[in-house]
């Protein structure tokens, strides 16, 4: 029995193999050659599509898209490696038709072209969506934190500008009396190195003042931070990285396929403000009437669900678990029943709470100080005089959303079985989660990329490869 044994390299054969032979009909490239020939990219925006009379020649947009989908599908996102697979992967090779661009002009594809990459992902979600792939009745709406490019370093906030500007001044302090302690000394040896303390000196008052003039500037822009190589980023908090330099990437996943319906990237530190805006991406991407979306306590916000129930979309959020700021030991909010008629709480003891005082923004306090000071259940309650219990102007809307989640405990359930799901994919596509292009814009092109691999990836399981080559060549005749 001998070992198996491929071709010699320096064997000639009567009929070569073309690179077509190569590449499998079932090989997820040929569905990315497919997507990309089926698009109009001048409609999507893409430069160069039509060429000049005079000039040097450009690369075709459709061959450098196709390398980027390539890459972002299989873990190479740089435009050095990007590069070097041009040259040496048999399917990269086959795919943009052995064309090898340098990275300099992959990088700048990349940055010219953030909002067209971003509408062609969205042309492939109108793709499923004409598929029937796509099921329009319910999505779940999830955000994660995605690191930025620029380091942590690069924040500033007055806290931290106020400790540097102090070590400043303690160094600047300790220059000037080594400056006259040297001017005091009689022998001229100690004089040299005034020259060096000066100039030292100097540096320091330089920092010292920029960094008074990004203080100021934070208090013009009524801003607590700002990183300075990429102002679109913030400082946000993570589960598993503490706080970290990133943007916060929302998605809206529909429940037929799991496939991401509707993206959107902003630099909110949480989701408080994203419950209608992506309900309302989704509605539009799936060109429906009504909807009903899920999400998670960090989307409980009642303006919100104002807004999503005047267009129409059915919102099933639990609001978040309130207690007294006194301590986990007292009782909660939620053991307080309002009474809408009557406009009054009724506490644990089955004491009523009534109206003590409204504020500006509409947010009212209820209190039963008499009721309270007798109570024997107050050291449970609170460790002050008395309870107080507060309702926004939106605690209404809030409620409703409540109500819906807590009638069954498989919506939350189901929301975690679609809308995490995609974020890990993602993430693992990504290898390190973190963006490479700086600002908002093109982070977000990068952010949909990603949407359009995994969603790439998804179909390819629902339909087949090939099947999904001959619907995407059909679109394209």
């Amino acid at each position: 029995m001998t070992h198996i044994t491929g071709q010699s390299r320096y064997q000639s054969t009567l009929f070569p193999q073309v690179p077509d032979d190569l590449v499998s009909r079932t090989h997820p490239v040929r569905v990315i050659d497919a997507f990309v020939e089926s698009l109009d990219l001048a409609r999507l925006g893409f430069a160069k599509v039509a060429t000049e009379v005079t000039g040097r020649p450009p690369y075709q947009p459709g061959e450098l898209l196709k390398l980027y989908i390539y890459g972002y599908l299989n873990q190479v996102r740089t435009s050095r490696r990007l590069a070097r697979e041009a040259e040496r992967n048999i399917e990269v090779l086959w795919l943009i038709n052995r064309v090898a661009p340098c990275f300099k002009t992959i990088a700048e594809f990349r940055k010219v072209h953030a909002e067209p990459i971003v509408n062609v992902c969205r042309a492939f979600i109108a793709f499923c969506g004409g598929q029937k792939l796509l099921g329009g009745d319910l999505v779940a709406i999830d955000g994660t934190k995605i690191g930025a490019a620029a380091s942590r370093n690069q924040v500033i906030t007055p806290e931290k500008l106020a400790k540097q500007t102090a070590r400043l001044d303690r160094k600047i302090a300790e220059h000037l009396s080594a400056m006259d302690e040297a001017d005091d000394a009689e022998s001229a040896a100690p004089c040299e190195p005034v020259v060096d303390v000066a100039k030292a000196l100097e540096t320091l008052k330089e920092r010292r003042a920029e960094i008074q003039a990004q203080a100021e500037a934070l208090v013009r822009a009524e801003i607590n931070q700002l990183v300075v190589s990429e102002p679109d980023a913030k400082l946000m908090r993570t589960p598993h990285h503490g706080h970290q330099v990133a943007y916060n990437a929302q998605s809206a996943v529909d429940a037929k396929h799991k496939l991401i319906v509707a993206f959107e990237l902003t630099n909110d530190g949480n989701d408080t403000q994203q419950l209608h805006p992506m309900a309302e991406k989704a509605k539009q991407a799936l060109g429906v009437e009504s909807l009903t979306v899920v999400a998670d306590t960090g989307y409980s916000n009642g303006e919100q669900a104002e807004r999503c129930a005047q267009a129409q979309i059915t919102a099933i959020v639990p609001r978040r678990e309130t207690s007294n700021t006194g301590g986990e030991q007292y009782f909660t909010r939620d053991l307080f029943t309002y009474d809408a008629s009557n406009d009054i709480y009724t506490c644990p003891a089955g004491q009523m709470l009534g109206l003590e005082s409204v504020t500006a923004e509409g947010k009212r306090s209820y209190a039963n100080r008499g009721a309270c000071r007798d109570c024997p259940l107050r050291p449970q309650c609170t460790k002050g005089n008395h309870r107080r219990v507060t309702r926004t102007r939106h605690e209404a809307s809030i409620e409703a959303m409540h109500q819906r989640a807590a009638s069954d405990p498989q919506w939350m359930s189901r929301r975690r079985q679609l809308a995490e799901h995609p974020f890990g994919t993602i993430k693992a596509m990504m290898g390190y989660p973190r963006f490479l292009l700086r600002g908002l814009v093109k982070a977000r092109a990068e952010l949909a990329l990603c949407v359009l691999c995994y969603n790439l990836k998804r179909v390819v399981t629902i339909l087949g490869a090939l099947s999904l080559q001959h619907r995407l060549q059909a679109l394209a005749a």
